[in-house]
């Protein structure tokens, strides 16, 4: 029996006696309240039409805007452990954040579960399109289109949480009997070739671009990127190549300023190759949903933020002499932004992420702070430095070198910025200036902390903050989770 007070309630007031009997009427007759809610598509008539498999689709990517995938659990999850970036905010506002920061973090921290969870209802959102989409009489190259964005976007939730956690459940199919929700970790060589051959039958389809309402979606170019990328973490060097390559011939270039490259004005530009579309829709709250700046933004200002996430003086140190993405990266206490904005100089923190930030005049009273700013998930200068990359683990110096210039030469024009070709062939040397080059121009993206552990060097760079090899090369897995399991979950070692 369900009791839709809340329909009932816009037709008359209830007063509490009133409601009492209501209650008891609702003993003797379940029918008369067992009323189903008004303007809601019921479940058995849905995956009927193309417009329904248009909604489910759209519902995947308004999800990858939500708290758990772009708030506190990714900051928690893939920024402040590492050397970049710690908790920020005032000191005793949200302290939990600080365990990620020092390897203190035990498996029933609230942030895992939110990770967890986030990255999940992602999965179950594409497989509920993978699953029932394809029964669908609509048109036919659409449908395809539709499962290829499914499979990229259940890749990438994939590739985070198998970064993340090590082994997790491979679930590629909506759970159909009871048995099917409760299913043990797949070792993580499976999960990687899963998000391979998502990445694979995505490529095959996918445009390599859109107009008009439709830019945003996923493409050929940011399946190809991202299956460069997962390639990279497994070592595959000739598949990095390859598909960087490819990605490199498909028309793609460098914003020419970086410091603009990041504000409104610039998303979808030329050198996105993906990013989580966002928005302020006035009258519309549910569809100005991201909290993405504003957990990021300077805090203690009208239009700021909550001020976490902040960079660390390490990350500061680590750009060059005259290097203008410094100053690009990092908002610093007391300075005026290129925007207008004086930051006092009594604000908590010392430093914020200037590559979140959405100037403070654009605030709307009511809705959440720079809101309408766009995540950049992958970017052409990560596809160039990924290139790099593996043509110097290939023995490829000259196109290696090429690849590498090209982003250092973004930075260095217009600026008068006194930055060096990088000209060394020593293999051991130029894998050290890509890595530099890495942390300098992806700083504050979410890319920085599993970067190190991939490269093998998380022991020497993360090992003063509390990181220990054999342990944190993954976080917990979340206990909620086991213990919903009844133990069918394992815990990593270390935990």
């Amino acid at each position: 029996m369900k009791i839709y007070l809340n329909k009932m309630l816009k037709v008359t007031r209830i007063t509490g006696l009133a409601i009492a009997s209501l209650l008891i009427l609702a003993r003797c007759t379940d029918k008369f309240l067992d009323v189903p809610p008004q303007g809601q598509q019921k479940a058995e008539q849905f995956f009927v039409s193309e417009s329904d498999a248009t909604k489910a689709v759209n519902a995947i990517y308004a999800n990858l805007r939500s708290w758990t995938n772009t708030a506190f659990a990714p900051i928690a999850i893939e920024s402040v452990g590492s050397d970049d970036a710690e908790k920020g905010s005032d000191p005793s506002d949200a302290t939990f954040m600080n365990d990620y920061d020092n390897f203190t973090v035990t498996s029933t921290q609230g942030q895992l579960s939110d990770f967890w969870n986030g990255q999940y209802q992602n999965i179950n959102l594409c497989n509920q399109v993978l699953d029932n989409v394809p029964s669908i009489n609509m048109d036919a190259t659409l449908k395809a289109r539709y499962l290829a964005e499914a499979k990229f976007v259940r890749a990438y939730s994939y590739f985070r949480l198998v970064r993340a956690f090590g082994d997790v459940p491979l679930r590629l199919t909506t759970p159909v009997n009871t048995s099917d929700y409760n299913i043990p970790r797949t070792p993580k060589a499976a999960v990687y070739a899963a998000i391979e051959q998502d990445l694979t039958d995505a490529a095959a389809v996918l445009p390599q671009s859109y107009t008009g309402a439709s830019v945003g979606r996923a493409t050929k170019g940011a399946a190809l990127a991202l299956h460069a990328k997962v390639s990279m973490y497994l070592g595959n060097w000739t598949d990095v190549k390859t598909y960087t390559d490819l990605v490199m011939g498909m028309g793609y270039s460098l914003y020419s300023d970086f410091g603009n490259l990041f504000r409104i004005a610039n998303e979808n530009c030329s050198e996105s190759i993906f990013e989580i579309q966002c928005s302020l829709v006035l009258g519309n709250s549910a569809a100005s949903s991201s909290q993405y700046s504003q957990v990021q933004g300077v805090r203690s200002v009208t239009g700021g933020g909550w001020g976490f996430n902040v960079p660390t003086q390490s990350l500061a140190d680590a750009f060059e002499t005259g290097d203008p993405r410094r100053d690009a990266t990092i908002i610093f206490r007391g300075e005026t932004t290129t925007a207008g904005d004086a930051i006092p100089a009594t604000v908590p923190n010392p430093m914020y992420n200037e590559k979140s930030y959405v100037p403070f005049s654009l605030f709307v009273s009511g809705y959440n702070e720079g809101c309408q700013q766009n995540v950049r998930v992958i970017r052409y200068a990560d596809v160039l430095l990924m290139n790099a990359e593996a043509n110097n683990e290939l023995g490829n110096t000259v196109p290696a070198l090429a690849s590498l210039e090209l982003v250092r030469a973004r930075a260095r024009a217009g600026n008068n910025a006194i930055l060096p070709k990088v000209v060394t062939t020593d293999k051991d040397a130029l894998r050290t200036a890509i890595w530099n080059e890495r942390r300098v121009e992806l700083a504050m993206e979410f890319d920085r902390y599993f970067d190190v552990i991939r490269q093998g060097r998380a022991a020497t760079i993360f090992g003063p903050k509390g990181w220990k090899a054999n342990k944190n090369e993954v976080w917990p897995i979340p206990q909620s989770e086991i213990d919903l399991s009844v133990g069918v979950l394992t815990q990593n070692p270390g935990y």
